[in-house]
């Protein structure tokens, strides 16, 4: 494998009934981690992981920490195979509480805990069916900004995800997000898509739960991670456990800088990804954002062996 590696890690959307079943089969640290986060969340996790139903998985605050959980187990199966650290690591949205577990700046039990509450917040932030994202395809940053700035009216909508050129999920009340949409759509975006989540992140309506969360986030051990992690909100890598908790309180209400993350971790020698966790989104976002930036997806066995190999 290339010298110099980076480890990404998923966020809310990639999870899916069954998903870690191939591994979970053959690692038993994999079928640990997803009992320790049952037993810190008081449920079955892993029944829910294997059988549903999906619509509870869904669920934004048992979404946050099974994708948590997911994401620790695959990167200690990762390491149980033989597999080595990073230089650098970085989590898309929720995937930061992950890289920050794996880097050792916070307890898995903790992390658990934490993004658990964190889905409550954000979900008893904005009322039911009051908030929505959509994804704009084909269309620059720059035009999608002055689309939401035009219609936001005294509403709230605005870019809140840069995943990739071209491919930018905005965030608000719902009827200003589809004002948005339909502005995006006549200066010439390709598509327009809502998303299939109840609850409108990275935007000024998670105010309320990102208060909430300093409050939990003050009493949580943090320390400062052994591996670089940066930190999609601000690009910074500061390992100061104060600059951890204040970023991941504005993290909520800020956009998740996906293209200048990848764009940075580039910068900093790394010539090799992988992506820890269930699906492939990241490494699909990786091939829009530089195609000669080489990413490995690790979701099965034959995954993990594969990205040892190389």
């Amino acid at each position: 494998m290339s010298e110099r590696l980076g480890c990404v890690f998923p966020g809310q959307g990639s999870q899916s009934v069954g998903m870690l079943a191939d591994l979970a089969e053959h690692y038993a640290v994999v079928r640990d981690t997803l009992a320790t986060a049952g037993q810190v969340l008081g449920m079955d996790l892993a029944a829910l992981i294997t059988a549903g139903p999906a619509e509870r998985l869904n669920q934004t605050e048992i979404t946050q920490p099974a994708m948590l959980a997911a994401g620790v187990a695959t990167w200690r199966a990762w390491l149980a195979a033989g597999g080595r650290y990073p230089q650098c690591m970085a989590g898309h949205s929720l995937g930061e509480y992950t890289a920050l577990v794996c880097s050792g700046a916070l307890e898995f039990e903790e992390a658990v805990a934490l993004t658990h509450e964190r889905g409550r917040f954000m979900q008893e932030a904005v009322p039911a069916d009051g908030g929505l994202m959509a994804a704009i395809m084909g269309l620059d940053d720059a035009t999608l900004r002055a689309c939401c700035e035009r219609v936001a009216g005294d509403e709230v909508v605005a870019p809140v995800n840069f995943n990739a050129p071209g491919q930018v999920v905005i965030a608000g009340h719902a009827a200003a997000v589809r004002r948005a949409m339909e502005a995006a759509t006549a200066a010439g975006a390709k598509r327009t898509q809502e998303l299939a989540v109840s609850v409108p992140a990275h935007c000024e309506l998670m105010r309320p739960a990102a208060e909430r969360l300093a409050d939990r986030l003050a009493t949580a051990t943090v320390r400062s991670p052994e591996v670089t992690v940066i930190r999609n909100s601000d690009l910074g890598t500061d390992p100061d456990p104060d600059a951890i908790r204040r970023c991941l309180t504005q993290q909520l209400q800020r956009p998740v800088r996906w293209v200048e993350t990848i764009e940075a971790m580039r910068a900093a020698g790394i010539d090799q990804l992988l992506e820890l966790g269930p699906g492939k989104v990241l490494s699909g976002l990786n091939r829009r954002i530089d195609r000669r930036f080489p990413i490995q997806a690790v979701v099965d066995v034959d995954s993990l062996n594969s990205a040892l190999e190389k």
